[in-house]
């Protein structure tokens, strides 16, 4: 009985010992008293605010602070930031995936613009095509750079997958962790392909708008797909395949991972390019960054993009932080957000960017929270828009009113954020 008792007491020891080892790998981002501050001000947040461990909310709220040249400095306060704390990305992950494009196509052996005809042929499982065209209305045709438009304007799923085939699992990952992204991982596009299938991506083709070839790419498989950096994820209590209700947890093991510190650092590399070194940044071209600024704040209705018309695609479409996704929102004058969205399996996540001409003022704002509150993923029962929309609306408003007083040394010039936008 003795040895028993011994046994147990040196087993429970050692569960205790490899937690709290897990416990201090994780990056340690304790709470800002300033925000934890402003959050309580507003009577709107109390019902998140009070139960993170439901809505497992995580905030990054960074100042922005100009010196007498104009170059900003940046000051981070979070709220419940925890990396090791999974999330489902969902479209996040479409921001790294346009900047790498954009990227990639410096690197072509032949002179490949965003605005050349692509077409995407089929090499296995899992995949579908788009074949060669030239229609009239050039905002249609298959470019990288209406791909990017449809996935910053609308969050479009089929338009990642194509710049996913395009730049190739191992591309995508390899490039992430040259520039410091250890935690993230992209392994997936938005269709039912199991592991395998997701490693193996399309051949691609560049033509001239005449149908001639300037450029091929084979079709590409990663021999291994990159390790989940958080280990085994499961959530929520059950699932739904099908018709049938599965009584266990869901499993994210395979899914795509990126952290809210990353994305938040992805969306910051976009728009302030500068300020990052270059060695943590993707090669652009000051183009490339224009046109990353233009549509990541463009509306759909303001893009002239012609694909989506109102009213099915609405002004405030993909601005959760601020307008709540409301689709009688009416913008706010002299307001500028920046800004990358996710939704999927109860999560609800916005990575933005506020530039105020009519105040002066700058931030940037990162936030995830989870509602799902029967526990079931995929039973497309979610509380966006009773809990999550209003949520990040009321958040941001908040922020924004704060910096609107905010007292600065310097006022921040922010005239290339509001320069007038080309016609597509």
């Amino acid at each position: 009985m003795k040895v028993r008792a011994s046994m147990k007491l040196i087993l429970v020891l050692l569960a205790l010992l490899l937690t709290t080892r897990v416990r201090a790998q994780a990056p340690q981002y304790p709470d800002s008293p300033l925000l934890d501050s402003l959050l309580q001000t507003s009577p709107s947040l109390a019902k998140v605010l009070s139960h993170p461990a439901t809505y497992q909310l995580q905030l990054i709220y960074t100042q922005i602070n100009r010196d007498a040249q104009n170059v900003p400095h940046f000051t981070q306060h979070t709220y419940h930031l925890n990396p090791r704390q999974y999330f489902n990305p969902a479209s996040l992950v479409k921001l790294p995936v346009a900047l790498l494009a954009l990227e990639k196509l410096h690197t072509l052996p032949a002179p490949i613009t965003r605005s050349i005809i692509m077409s995407t042929g089929v090499a296995g499982r899992c995949q579908t095509s788009v074949p060669f065209a030239a229609p009239a209305d050039s905002n249609r045709q298959a470019t990288v750079g209406n791909y990017i438009k449809r996935m910053l304007l609308v969050s479009d799923n089929l338009a990642y997958n194509r710049l996913y085939e395009f730049l190739g699992q191992k591309t995508i990952n390899d490039r992430l962790q040259q520039l410091g992204y250890s935690g993230s991982r992209i392994v997936r596009r938005f269709a039912p392909c199991d592991t395998a299938a997701n490693r193996c991506t399309n051949p691609i083709a560049f033509h001239t708008p005449a149908g001639d070839t300037i450029y091929k790419q084979p079709a590409q498989t990663n021999p291994r797909t990159p390790a989940p950096p958080l280990g085994p994820v499961f959530a929520g209590r059950a699932y739904k395949a099908g018709d049938k209700i599965i009584h266990r947890p869901y499993d994210f093991t395979t899914a795509n991972n990126l952290p809210l510190p990353d994305i938040t650092a992805l969306l910051q590399t976009a728009l302030f390019p500068e300020a990052t070194p270059a060695t943590q940044r993707p090669h652009l071209t000051p183009t490339d960054h224009a046109f990353l600024r233009q549509y990541l704040h463009l509306t759909p209705h303001a893009a002239h993009f012609t694909p989506y018309a109102a009213p099915k695609y609405f002004d405030a479409y993909k601005k959760y932080l601020y307008y709540g996704r409301r689709s009688n929102a009416q913008l706010q004058p002299g307001l500028r957000i920046f800004n990358i969205v996710g939704m999927s399996h109860g999560y609800l996540a916005d990575v933005a960017y506020f530039a105020d001409s009519l105040h002066q003022s700058e931030f940037l704002l990162s936030a995830v929270l989870y509602v799902n509150q029967d526990g079931i993923i995929n039973d497309a029962t979610y509380e966006y828009d009773t809990i999550g929309e209003p949520f990040l609306a009321q958040l941001g408003q908040l922020l924004y009113q704060y910096e609107a007083r905010r007292s600065r040394r310097y006022r921040p010039n922010l005239t290339s954020f509001f320069e007038k936008d080309p016609q597509p």
